[in-house]
């Protein structure tokens, strides 16, 4: 008997910048976009409104969503699979930039790759890898950590502990935050880290207010501080 094919699970990248409706797909992706008809997205909103930029074939509401967020298990999302274990293929979308990168998606991916279902990246942006290029810091050795810890002494902590261990190991360390926890993050990093250490301020990436900086914390300490509240941002620091 001839085995089952099963379909593809494509990685679809949106506009870091979630009110931009311009398509930022390669044309031979967007061709593979249009022939979707099942998406799991962290999202259903923006997610409609993102495929909607790429003026699709097809109603919108003729298409198939189902939602993954961070309180969703892989065990809760196992139906997810079921288009791709018929044969369909599947669009993973984001709510902003590239899935799976600190993003909820991961799980379907790593659910995918459990059952061979094979895994498609489509070209597109990540605000980690363009704050990463544009901080002036070690593009060489780097690494992500995602979000701090949330209590203050947990986070100061973590803090110090990626100083020290960028100083050590001359890596970049990069991370991000919850937009209305921005200030107080940048409030700890100006206080608690070492005045040679180099902070860069990613924030609103690939917008029209896009602001990039990097200066040691002695600077920083003499720089008025840029409006940080509820927007999107990157901190890259470098000991």
């Amino acid at each position: 008997m001839r085995e089952k094919v099963t379909g593809h699970l494509y990685l679809i990248p949106v506009p870091i910048d979630q009110n931009d409706n311009t398509s930022i797909l390669l044309s031979k992706d967007k061709n593979i976009v249009e022939h979707l008809n099942y998406f799991v997205v962290e999202n259903e909103k923006t997610a409609r409104f993102h495929l909607g930029a790429l003026n699709l074939h097809k109603p919108i509401n003729q298409l198939h969503f189902e939602v993954i967020d961070p309180t969703k298990t892989q065990e809760d999302i196992t139906s997810y699979l079921t288009p791709l274990l018929e044969g369909f293929d599947i669009g993973l979308l984001s709510e902003s930039g590239c899935p799976a990168v600190a993003d909820p998606g991961s799980k379907m991916v790593a659910l995918a790759h459990q059952k061979n279902i094979r895994v498609i990246p489509m070209t597109g942006p990540s605000s980690i890898i363009l704050a990463l290029m544009a901080s002036g810091l070690n593009g060489q050795q780097f690494k992500f950590h995602g979000y701090l810890p949330s209590e203050k002494e947990d986070r100061i902590k973590k803090i110090i502990a990626i100083e020290n261990e960028s100083s050590k190991y001359h890596e970049t360390q990069i991370f991000i935050e919850t937009p209305y926890r921005n200030q107080h993050i940048f409030n700890d990093l100006i206080s608690k880290l070492q005045d040679k250490t180099k902070l860069c301020i990613a924030l609103d990436m690939s917008s029209e207010n896009e602001f990039i900086l990097t200066k040691n914390i002695a600077d920083w300490k003499k720089e008025v501080t840029p409006d940080l509240k509820n927007k999107p941002c990157v901190f890259l620091l470098q000991g």
